[in-house]
């Protein structure tokens, strides 16, 4: 079900938070304990949770785009630089539904398995014209651009784990990832002429990608008020996007980044609790997205396809996450986060992350959960991100300059039944 949906970028591809409550407070839950969708972020936390099962779904609203500047050279192709034609263009596709599951199980008091499947941010843009149209060569059709343009990854996860209490302070999880991506391209002709396999560049429809990974986590209560949280998750590694060998680097590598945890959670008083969270998604480990894009396009040149081929300049992000849960009543409690990101890459790459714009790096949210029967809980939370802007240009566009954008509001629901 997650892959048929189109997910859209949050910190760089990965969602803030997974699931309502986590998502309520920005993510920041790798100390807490409150529900089965923070086994995705520190399995550790599973033990914690109890006989339980949780599910929902998300309503997805991104807007995203970019603008390129009327401030061109007048001397095109073949003497000038190319550009992209002056104008706003903004992605279609605005309104998405992203479901998730997780269940627990207690096989005794000190340990329990569980099952989570869940996705991650994506990338997908979908631009109603030819946006490359005028970096093709006329005297050879294969290179001039269709429409639409754009990308579209999609990413799932299905993660089983195993947590255990070491002790009465300290727990531990492990959770094997099966991950299943898929991707498309389109629009992107004018490239094949520099790519190690022209036809498999663009327009190819999907292809599948599988692979996996690990992560691993620990929980401890340090005080009765005091609680920290540490995970880390292995770079998934993925079958290769045969389809799209000519077009990403090492001949369709696209490996998931590994990730790193840090939590801490500390009770102001019995009924609040503050959460903070650091979370570093290491982009550079994977050359598709980390290799340099801002590299000049010459006649006989092979830039795509090949172990140093472009990518899309990605740097590592580092991510900072506040939370707070009042447990006002044993009717409501309120949930509220915001979230900070770096850039994930400059604006001198802006020429390929037209087709993946993800430049939003801040996250407001809140969110409640409330009983409807003595084992089964309602739980929503909404986000807000923040229209961000990255004005750059790029070597082959020459004085041209213009700037990417994207903002984001989501709505999720979610049931908790306990057994």
């Amino acid at each position: 079900m997650l892959l048929s949906s189109n997910l859209y970028a949050t910190n760089g591809y990965f969602s803030h938070g997974y699931g309502a409550k986590s998502k309520s407070m920005a993510g920041a839950c790798t100390a807490m304990t409150v529900g089965t969708m923070c086994a995705a972020i520190n399995p550790a936390s599973l033990v914690h949770s109890g006989n339980r099962m949780d599910y929902g779904f998300a309503l997805f609203a991104p807007s995203r785009g970019f603008t390129a500047n009327n401030d061109a050279s007048p001397i095109g192709p073949p003497n000038g630089p190319a550009s992209i034609p002056a104008g706003t263009y903004d992605s279609t596709n605005d309104l998405f539904v992203i479901p998730h599951f997780g269940y627990n199980y207690m096989l005794d008091d000190q340990s329990s398995i569980g099952v989570a499947v869940y996705g991650n941010g994506g990338m997908n843009t979908e631009y109603d014209s030819a946006v490359f149209r005028n970096f093709g060569n006329p005297m050879m059709p294969s290179s001039m651009a269709s429409s639409p343009t754009g990308i579209d990854l999609m990413q799932m996860f299905i993660g089983v784990t195993y947590s255990r209490k070491i002790n009465a302070q300290h727990s531990v999880g492990i959770t094997p990832i099966l991950a299943i991506q898929a991707f498309e391209a389109q629009g992107l002709q004018p490239f094949t002429m520099f790519s190690r396999h022209p036809s498999n560049v663009t327009n190819n429809g999907h292809d599948l990608s599988y692979g996996g990974g690990v992560r691993i986590g620990w929980l401890g209560k340090i005080t009765d008020t005091l609680s920290l949280g540490a995970s880390y998750q292995t770079k998934l590694l993925m079958s290769e996007f045969d389809d799209y060998k000519g077009l990403f680097a090492e001949e369709g590598n696209f490996d998931i980044p590994a990730t790193f945890n840090l939590g801490l959670a500390y009770k102001v008083i019995p009924a609040v609790t503050l959460a903070f969270d650091y979370q570093r998604i290491q982009y550079s480990g994977v050359k598709s997205m980390s290799n340099a894009s801002d590299v000049i396009f010459m006649p006989r040149q092979t830039l795509l396809g090949t172990d140093d081929g472009l990518g899309f300049g990605w740097e590592d992000v580092n991510i900072y996450k506040f939370g707070v849960q009042w447990e006002y009543s044993p009717k409501l409690t309120l949930r509220a986060g915001y979230s900070h990101a770096d850039e994930a890459f400059t604006g001198t790459q802006g020429l390929f992350n037209t087709l993946a714009p993800a430049v939003v790096r801040s996250h407001y949210s809140f969110g409640f959960t409330t009983p409807i029967s003595d084992s089964m809980e309602l739980n929503l939370a909404f986000s807000y991100m923040p229209n961000e802007e990255l004005d750059g240009s790029n070597p082959n566009t020459g004085p041209q300059s213009g700037y990417l954008e994207m903002s984001q509001y989501e709505l999720v629901f979610g049931i908790g039944m306990k057994f």
